[in-house]
């Protein structure tokens, strides 16, 4: 039997986007796998009255269970209320849906919007199965993110070796073909920690990786073909180099680890980038506090000693990113 999603107190992305548009910030889509991360990211958002968005890729359905999400859903909106959130705007989200099916099981589980991403196919066949997720999600009032063009990287099953940047001539077909809600571009961000290869960057003088700068002329481009229409930026961690110089220091081997600049990311909320997507951040941020704790502590084996450390700094990269990135605190 089919789950409403409005039964868990959630919302659709429909007014969300909207209002983020006419405003100039960004929704954030955090992903979670677990209770600590969602623990983090409600509290942080509560704090801060920013709008959130819970993203649960395939990967993390596979890890967590797809009835448990719904209700750690369920559990999140009444966790927000009982932080003194009276009418928190929480969204559950399908990240890089692969198919028709579980797009599908996700709409008939309790999700409020779902993503399709037909972008590794031919146009025609991307257009078609997005289409086809729209037409079933929408009978549910369930909001559907469609993809054109490709990030490079790596985010648990979706792999891609190079980047292949959305091309604004086909941006107007496919959104009124398909009826999607939104439409995730590639301008130049990727997917996992090592978002660039070292000879695609530059390096200062303390011998950090630079990036390369995203491809604001394509997302003007675009907002010229659809004015107001809502845009989804992929792959869109800073890869804190707090973060990853700690992990280093307690015993990890990231090399080269490298993210988007978030001066970037805020230019980007100026637009109609109405929803940008983090997850390496809390990954990194998670990873940093558990291995201090391990290292300076290894007689410690209560899980709670270092998952609630972890969560702690998982909450303050939150609100960073809700308060002095995106834009969304205050806007709910």
């Amino acid at each position: 039997m089919a789950v409403s999603y409005k039964k868990l107190g959630l919302v659709n992305t429909v007014e969300m986007f909207k209002k983020a548009v006419k405003g100039g910030y960004a929704i954030p889509a955090f992903n979670f796998n677990n209770m600590e991360q969602l623990q983090a990211i409600i509290s942080a958002c509560a704090e801060k009255r920013s709008p959130v968005i819970l993203q649960v890729s395939s990967g993390a359905r596979k890890y967590a269970n797809q009835t448990l999400l719904r209700y750690m859903a369920e559990g999140a909106v009444a966790y927000a209320k009982e932080l003194g959130w009276e009418n928190p705007q929480i969204c559950l989200h399908l990240d890089h849906g692969a198919d028709f099916e579980i797009c599908k099981s996700c709409c008939d589980m309790g999700f409020s919007s779902v993503m399709i991403d037909g972008s590794s196919l031919p146009f025609d066949e991307n257009i078609a199965l997005t289409k086809k997720v729209v037409e079933y999600a929408h009978q549910f009032d369930v909001t559907v993110e469609g993809e054109l063009g490709v990030l490079a990287g790596v985010e648990d099953d979706v792999v891609a070796e190079k980047s292949d940047y959305t091309q604004p001539k086909d941006v107007i077909e496919f959104v009124s073909r398909t009826g999607v809600d939104s439409l995730a571009i590639s301008i130049g961000t990727s997917h996992g920690a090592n978002k660039f290869r070292p000879e695609q960057c530059t390096r200062n003088e303390n011998g950090i990786l630079i990036p390369p700068a995203l491809r604001f002329d394509i997302l003007k481009e675009i907002e010229t073909k659809l004015p107001g229409f809502p845009i989804v930026l992929h792959g869109s961690s800073s890869v804190p180099q707090e973060y990853v110089a700690q992990i280093n220091h307690f015993g990890g081997a990231l090399k080269d680890a490298v993210g988007i600049p978030e001066e970037q990311l805020r230019k980007a909320t100026k637009s109609a980038v109405c929803k940008i997507n983090i997850d390496s951040d809390g990954r990194l941020a998670m990873t940093a506090a558990i291995r201090k704790v391990l290292v300076e502590k290894p007689a410690e084996f209560d899980p709670r000693k270092y998952l609630g450390p972890a969560r702690d700094e998982l909450k303050k990269m939150y609100m960073h990113k809700c308060e002095d990135v995106l834009g969304s605190a205050g806007k709910a």
